[in-house]
């Protein structure tokens, strides 16, 4: 079973409004966080550090298959 992890920030604008970046898919969670460390400091991440989220995938999976309700 293959894994990657997708690391991406959330800058939240209020009222159910979202900002959200995706930087970059890795082959293991420790890539990621490497890479969390890189950007942090930079503009806009700065200002919002508690933004970043890692998430785990494993690959050639079906994810939302019973689709979603508003």
């Amino acid at each position: 079973m293959q894994k990657v992890y997708l690391l991406y920030h959330i800058r939240d604008k209020g009222a159910e409004d979202e900002d959200t970046k995706d930087i970059g898919t890795y082959s293991s969670y420790e890539l990621a966080e490497a890479a969390k460390n890189r950007i942090k400091d930079k503009p806009g991440f700065i200002d919002h550090p508690n933004g970043f989220y890692i998430d785990e995938y494993i690959i050639d999976k079906d994810y939302w298959a019973d689709g979603f309700h508003d």
